[in-house]
Parts: C-alpha cells; sequence; structure tokens
C-alpha cells in the first residue's frame, strides 16, 4: 500500500532528513516507526502527505506515485491520511462535536454527512458523551481523543500518529494506543511514529528503526533496541 522506492530527502547540501530509503508498508498493517530525535521520523511523515517532496526516489500509496504530485491534488491525498499530532491543535472556542465537524465543514461537507459522521467518529474515542464540551473543559488524554476523532472524518486508508503520547501519562498514553488499535482493526493502516520505547515493545507489531536518515533494523514483532 505504502511504498519508499530509494527515497532520500535533503535540505541542504549538509542536512539530511532520510537517506536511501526503501519501506513497503501492506494494507491494514500497524507499523511503529522509532528513533531518538532528528533521526528522520518527521521527514518520513511529511514526504506522506507531500509537506515535502524528496530529492530522489519514488513515493506510491496505493498505486498512486505521489513523489510529484501536482498542489491541485494534495487536498485530496490529505482526505485518504489522517494525521494525529503530539499537540492537539484543537480550536478552542468550538466544542468537541464542532472541532470534528470543522474538519468536514472546511470541505464543504452536506450538514446530513456531518450529523451522520461525527457521533460516529467520537463514538469511536469514547467521546460521544462529550461532544458538547470545549478543550479546556477535557484532560489532555480527552483532548487527544479530540484530533484522532477529527482525523477519522474522511475515513482515511491511512492513519500516521506522530509522537501522540508525548504529552500524556502512562495511563492516558495507554489509552490512546489501545484507540489506535481498534482503529487499525477496522481495516486502517497505522503509522506511530514515537519514541517512546515501552509503548512499542508492549506492542508486538512490526518496528523499523531509523538512526540519521537511515533505516537500520525492520523487524516484525520486533522491539524498540537504540
Amino acid at each position: 500500500m505504502i511504498e519508499f522506492r530509494n527515497v532520500t530527502k535533503m535540505y541542504d547540501a549538509e542536512t539530511v532528513g532520510v537517506k536511501n530509503v526503501n519501506l513497503a508498508i501492506d494494507t491494514k498493517e500497524f507499523i511503529s516507526i522509532v528513533g531518538q530525535s532528528g533521526t528522520g521520523k518527521t521527514t518520513l511523515v511529511k514526504l506522506l502527505i507531500a509537506e515535502e517532496r524528496p530529492t530522489r526516489g519514488r513515493i506510491v500509496i496505493g498505486g498512486w506515485d505521489i513523489t510529484d504530485i501536482p498542489s491541485s491534488e494534495i487536498p485530496s491525498l490529505r482526505r485518504q491520511i489522517g494525521v494525529v499530532f503530539q499537540d492537539y491543535k484543537l480550536l478552542s472556542k468550538k466544542t468537541v462535536y464542532e472541532n470534528v465537524a470543522f474538519a468536514l465543514e472546511v470541505c464543504g461537507a452536506p450538514g446530513s454527512r456531518i450529523r451522520s459522521i461525527v457521533p460516529q467518529v467520537l463514538k469511536i474515542v469514547g467521546l460521544d458523551q462529550k461532544a458538547h464540551r470545549y478543550p479546556r473543559q477535557l484532560s489532555g488524554g480527552e483532548q487527544q481523543r479530540v484530533s484522532i476523532a477529527r482525523a477519522l472524518v474522511h475515513g482515511p486508508k491511512i492513519l500516521i500518529a506522530d509522537e501522540p503520547t508525548g504529552n500524556l501519562d502512562a495511563l492516558n498514553a495507554r489509552d490512546i494506543i489501545d484507540i489506535l488499535i481498534r482503529i487499525n482493526e477496522f481495516g486502517t493502516t497505522v503509522l506511530l511514529v514515537t519514541h517512546n520505547r515501552d509503548i512499542v515493545n508492549t506492542l508486538k507489531k512490526r518496528v523499523v528503526t531509523l538512526d540519521q536518515g537511515v533505516v537500520v533494523a525492520d523487524k516484525e514483532g520486533g522491539k524498540y533496541i537504540l
């Protein structure tokens, strides 16, 4: 489903984002991308959503070569890839429901579709009883659940979670990972980008390790060893 074919990203002559990455990720797979800060994890995410373009190599998603994707097609790409970040990026003056609905509104979705989808995704993340609360009334873990719900509204085939537990305690972090596992079980490909050793080793799923922009390990049921 996702293929990096000998992908290199240079930011300038001295700065390497990723180097000679060859990586294939199957449909419905759950994979952890790990490594210390500055090893290329965020670069991979930016390449997948076409925020950055590779210097060399090809990137293919579901048979769609996005290497030289025109700017006009990027919104279509991003509707197929949900992204969850460490900082929740919620709108403080909108309720939980309104924050999630907004992701559909900006794409021109009709009201009937919004009224159908938003309750569904809020139920998936366990916030259907808090739809009318504001972000300030939620815990950090609940705010991250809102951001996950927002990422799901377009029914993405891929969900990228970029350090989704970075601001959370161990209990809330476990809850977020459980939600990601459930989403994966629904058939969504999940890429967990993290440096949290305990979470990765508990998952016992495929682990791809980056070091200085290079894939140094790729193991099924592997562990984060760096």
